[in-house]
């Protein structure tokens, strides 16, 4: 297999703020980074009017810089383009970025970045983000062109990869990963449950994720509704939603984020997990990352029927699926009152399955289709697609974090 230089940087753009939650991009680009500088450039931050434009960049762990272009309010959009290709290439002299791969979440930075002349092109599509709440119009035909750009496209989930599949010849297919170790330090009796849970009476219902349009709120209410007696548990942040019309029920307790090494401190307190998921545009393609995360803790799920939750977890019964409000109460019920035979039994088949999805596994995989297509470049030839036969997987180290440190390269005035 053809090696791509360990001096190889990867330079990487995201719709998604990387202190936000921690989700596929860091559990990727931080194992990416413990062998390769990896360069992770935000959406601009927009600062009052007149403010010089500047790169904030600060690192995380295994040495990943966090870049943020900050600009003024009020720049017409092709302005707004000028200067953040400008922040790009300013960025690069800093840090001397000569040999270098580009690896794309996001469309929309395609305006500022064309210029670039990289060693190949990644463009790992977690979502369909032209169906998302407030898309922009151009995010569609961008998108097209990045797939002519792109010499590898992975995909977030399989049904994903069904919808994307005929856009590209070198596109491949790599749903939610697992830090097994990580969640199933909820299954250790000697870790001490999440302080400020335990007064929250059980048995304790929970989800851990962004709520937004994409959840059902009729569900959660009706759940709350329902089953007086249960405490609904809802960690994380809430976007693009008005907080006023979230369910008020004197049982449901919306704790806020959390950080991700503390998750399974809460995930320890659980009777049940919930994907509480609508059934709309915004998740037809979603591969929700929890659905291993909780199994990984031991917690039994109940979801809505995602197809990417359906297959595999509902079809190999690791998962109950159920599609409306008494539904999903009877599911959970079933979950609560499983034997204890039932439940080991369930354990062993999660464990069983969760075994061959590892992050470090999955990255090893990707790592090694970089290297074909890079090696497939150098030769003058673009990488062959490949549909199977994954390359073995390269160990990666586990995704931490550190202190935030930061710096500002401006723009000259």
């Amino acid at each position: 297999m053809p090696v791509m230089p360990v001096l190889t940087d990867f330079v990487v753009f995201s719709h998604l703020r990387w202190d936000f939650v921690f989700q596929r991009p860091q559990h990727l680009l931080t194992r990416c980074a413990a062998d390769h500088r990896v360069f992770y450039i935000e959406e601009p931050v927009f600062g009052a009017e007149g403010t010089v434009p500047f790169m904030e960049t600060g690192e995380r762990a295994n040495g990943l810089v966090v870049a943020v272009p900050h600009l003024p309010s009020g720049m017409p959009a092709p302005d707004v383009d000028a200067a953040l290709g400008d922040l790009v290439d300013r960025l690069f002299a800093a840090e001397n970025i000569t040999d270098f791969m580009l690896w794309y979440y996001t469309p929309m930075a395609l305006p500022f970045t064309r210029h670039l002349k990289p060693l190949g092109v990644v463009y790992d599509c977690m979502d369909e983000l032209s169906l998302f709440k407030g898309a922009p119009p151009q995010l569609l035909p961008l998108e097209r062109e990045l797939f002519a750009r792109a010499d590898i496209v992975f995909t977030g989930g399989q049904t994903l990869f069904e919808h994307k599949r005929a856009l590209h010849g070198n596109i491949h297919a790599f749903p939610s990963s697992i830090e097994a170790h990580h969640f199933g330090r909820a299954r250790d009796a000697a870790l001490e449950e999440a302080g400020d849970q335990r007064h929250i009476p059980g048995p304790r219902i929970g989800f851990i994720g962004v709520i937004d349009e994409r959840m059902d709120l009729d569900i959660l209410e009706g759940v709350a509704a329902a089953r007086p007696g249960w405490s609904v548990v809802v960690v994380g942040p809430v976007v693009k939603v008005d907080p006023e019309t979230l369910p008020r029920l004197p049982n449901i307790h919306y704790l806020g984020p959390r950080p991700y090494q503390d998750l399974p401190a809460y995930l320890k307190g659980w009777d049940a997990a919930i994907l509480p998921f609508a059934l709309n545009d915004s998740t037809r393609f979603i591969s929700p990352t929890k659905t291993p995360e909780y199994l990984a803790a031991g917690v039994p799920v109940v979801s809505t029927p995602i197809r990417d939750v359906v297959t595999p977890y509902g079809d190999r019964g690791l998962v109950l699926v159920a599609d409306t409000p008494e539904a999903f109460t009877k599911a959970i019920e079933r979950q609560l009152t499983a034997a204890a035979g039932a439940r080991e039994a369930w354990l062993g088949r999660v464990d069983a399955f969760l075994a061959s999805g590892s992050w470090e596994i999955t990255w090893g995989r990707m790592l090694g289709l970089i290297h074909t297509v890079v090696g497939g470049k150098s030769a003058g030839a673009r990488a062959v697609p490949r549909t199977l036969a994954l390359p073995p997987p390269v160990p990666g180290p586990s995704a931490a974090s550190v202190p935030r440190s930061a710096c500002k390269t401006p723009a000259p005035a």
